[in-house]
Formats: structure tokens, sequence, C-alpha cells
């Protein structure tokens, strides 16, 4: 992970470079400090969907508590995006908030799974809604023939993560808890615990079309924040293109879900795909800018606040013993 980490600095820094990195400064400053915090203010909106979402697929769980619900994904996306992590550090982090929280560990894990789930089947509709946009695009001769690998590729590759996860979730619970159990005895319990929960949760069809439409409205959500900040750079491009511009974006970082934060594979991305938009590469690696800011203003006081929680926790417990 650390490898991957310092592989795709170097990456966006070269690309920063290529482009012209005071081109993309001068652009990104345009954006002013009010700009950006009203940037910053739309992305945690965008969180509390997310928190939504993750509410909806824990039938039992009371609305007040979407508070919690949100802090978690926002301590999911600042672990992933700021640490030397893969998505899959942020996930147990967040899920472990929830726990400490007092939330049932076979509820938090058994909505986990139908909440990334259900984002991920989010995604991919948002993907193909966007490849509509930009058919004509991939059947031409244009530009974009040289991307359409990396495109349909990536799209062809989130398909089946897709698939196999929605398809293998049970049985990989099921095969965890016995290999669990080999080295923690009792593991099994829980993991039948989990995988209960999980068919429980789906029965509700209900809920799990909510936490759907919740993810839906916060991947269209982050698109147009997007948008927002290259209007207020004073970028003038549609908000159509956006849309289809950061389903290419999401698509490509998601496949390169093993990089932490995507560093280097966003940078390229905006680079390549930006000027199918008519939208200058400086202009969209400021965008690119604007976002790694953004995920520092709110992703540090975020990890900082967790880890200050984790420190009382932990001395809670050495307290009672």
């Amino acid at each position: 992970m650390l490898l991957a980490t310092v592989v795709g600095l170097i990456v966006a820094i070269w690309t920063f470079g290529a482009t012209g990195f005071a081109d993309i400064v001068a652009v990104a400053r345009r954006l002013g400090l009010g700009g950006f915090l009203l940037f910053c203010a739309w992305s945690l909106g965008t969180f509390l969907l997310l928190g939504a979402a993750w509410l909806a697929a824990a039938p039992g769980e009371r609305t007040e508590r979407i508070g919690r619900f949100t802090w978690a994904r926002m301590l999911r996306e600042a672990v992933s995006d700021l640490l030397p992590f893969s998505q899959l550090g942020g996930i147990v982090v967040a899920a472990r908030s929830l726990s400490v929280a007092g939330i049932p560990t076979s509820r938090v894990y058994g909505s986990l799974v139908v909440d990334l789930t259900t984002e991920m089947a989010a995604q991919l509709v948002y993907t193909l809604f966007g490849l509509a946009l930009i058919a004509s695009l991939l059947i031409g001769d244009g530009a974009a023939a040289s991307l359409r690998p990396a495109i349909l590729g990536g799209t062809a590759i989130m398909v089946v993560i897709i698939l196999f996860f929605f398809v293998a979730q049970r049985s990989a619970l099921d095969l965890t808890g016995r290999i669990g159990e080999r080295f923690v005895p009792g593991s099994q319990v829980a993991f039948s615990d989990i995988r209960a929960e999980l068919a429980r949760i789906y029965l509700r069809r209900d809920r799990v079309a909510i936490a759907f439409g919740f993810n839906l409205a916060a991947w269209v959500a982050s698109a147009v924040g997007g948008w927002l900040a290259l209007h207020l750079m004073g970028v003038a491009i549609s908000l159509w293109d956006v849309l289809s511009l950061e389903s290419l974006i999401f698509t490509l970082r998601s496949v390169a879900f093993f990089i932490p934060g995507a560093l280097g594979v966003q940078e390229v991305a905006y680079a390549l795909a930006a000027p199918l938009f008519g939208l200058p590469p400086e202009s969209a690696l400021a965008l690119s800018l604007a976002k790694r800011a953004r995920d520092v203003v709110i992703g540090l006081p975020t990890l900082l606040c967790w880890q200050f929680a984790e420190a009382r926790h932990i001395a809670a417990g050495a307290g009672g013993r």
C-alpha cells in the first residue's frame, strides 16, 4: 500500500508538471476562499446522503442516528484518501466507529455489506448513464478512440466486481467464519449472526431500495459538486458534460481501488478525458487539485477527532479493569 501511494504521488506530480503547474494553480486560485468553503460545504451535504444510505440499510436504527452514520462515512473516506491504506482500511475503521457507538456488531457489518452493494449498484447505473451521454464519442474515431479500451474495460471490470460481490457475499461470510474459527474460537457464531442479519435486511426491500436511491443521489451530487467548483473558477462547461466526465473519473478510481486515494489515477484520468468535453487539461487538473485540498480540509480534522475518540475509548477500557 505504501509503495502504491508513493508511485501514485509521483505520477500525480508528473501529470501536474507536464501540464504546467503554474497554470493549474492560476485556475484553482479563481475559486477563492469563499468558493472553496462553498465547495467543501457541498461535499459535507454529499456525506449526509451517504450516511442516510447506510442508515437505511440498517433497519432497527433510529433516524436520529443519521449523524453517527454520516460520521462513519466521513471517517471511511478520510482513512481511504489520506492514509496509506486501500479502501478496505477505511471500511474497517468506519465499521469499528459504529460498533464502539454501541450498535450491535451483526447490524453494523450486515448493513455495511448492503450499503456497499447498493453503492456499487448505484455507481454502475450512474456510469452507464454517463456512457450513454458520450456514446457518440465512443463510437466515433476521434480523440475518444484511444481511451475507449480503458473506459469500456474499466466499466466491464466494475460490472464483474459488482456481480461477484452480490452473488458471493453470503458464501464469503460462511467461508470467513470457518477460517476464523480455526484461529479465534467462537468467531463462527459471530459470522453466523452477521449472515442472519444480512438476510433479514435483504427481506426489507423497501429499505434496500431507499439505500440505493440515497447512494445514487450521492454519486450525482458529487459530480454536481465538480461542476460547481469549475463554475466558481470561471470555467464554462455544461452540467451534462461534467456529469459524463465525472462518471468516467469515478469508474477509473474504483478500478484502482487498491491505490490509496487513487493518487495519480485521478490526475491522469482528468488530463486524458477532459479534452473530450472541451475542458482544458489545466482546468481539469485544477478541479483535481481542489478535490485533493477539500479531502485534506475535511479529512484531516476527521482523522484527528477519530484518534482522540479512540484514545478516550482505550483509556476508558483501561480504567474499567
